[in-house]
């Protein structure tokens, strides 16, 4: 039991974390067998702003273990990190749960004193996979974006409008059936909403 503060009262206890999507975990589980679909609920998020052609590129790319992507909609996988290109100086890199703080440590001391920014944004956005045979015709419902693995092979990453929200798509696999989608928290309930209706008419 929590110690009486000096005015006689208790602090409220500690409440247990929980996703903006942590209640709609059975409706995902309930889609069509062709396209799964779950949320990876506290996936660590940190935005890195920094002159990719700077000397501060280097010591980054050794914390990450990989070099940073320069060419746009693209991302890399090295380890437990992936590295999405954002825009010519900004990329988003994604860790396991539990990692931002000293993801963000190493980051910024490999910055060091050079032109940039490191910040945990992991509370911005949830995460959600979508996979399956199916999983690129629902896409094509609310997003104009052609995932075909011609254009879109895996590593392709994308900041689009899916029905009419903002988000960012990165494609896993070649074969167009692994999705990772990044749905900002306050429009996550809608986008779970929309992807039971767009999911309804498959088997």
């Amino acid at each position: 039991m929590a110690e009486p503060t000096a005015l006689g009262l208790r602090p409220p206890a500690m409440s247990a974390r929980r996703s903006p999507l942590a209640g709609r975990a059975h409706e995902l589980a309930a889609l069509p067998a062709s396209v799964q679909a779950r949320e990876l609920a506290f996936l660590s998020q940190v935005n890195l702003r920094v002159d990719a052609a700077g000397p501060a590129a280097d010591a980054v790319a050794k914390v990450l273990g990989v070099a940073l992507p320069v060419t746009p909609c693209t991302s890399l996988r090295s380890g437990i990190y992936d590295v999405l290109w954002m825009g010519p100086d900004e990329w988003l890199v994604l860790a396991p749960d539990g990692t931002a703080e000293d993801l963000v440590g190493a980051l910024g001391a490999a910055l060091g004193d050079q032109h940039g920014a490191v910040t945990d944004v992991s509370a911005q956005r949830c995460a959600v996979t979508l996979e399956g045979p199916a999983a690129r015709e629902v896409l094509a419902k609310g997003c104009s974006i052609d995932f075909h693995p011609r254009v879109a092979p895996s590593g392709t990453c994308v900041q689009t409008l899916l029905a009419q929200t903002g988000v960012v798509i990165v494609v896993r696999d070649d074969g167009a059936a692994d999705f990772l989608v990044l749905v900002r928290a306050s429009f996550a309930q809608y986008f779970v909403d929309w992807l039971v209706d767009a999911s309804a008419e498959l088997s």
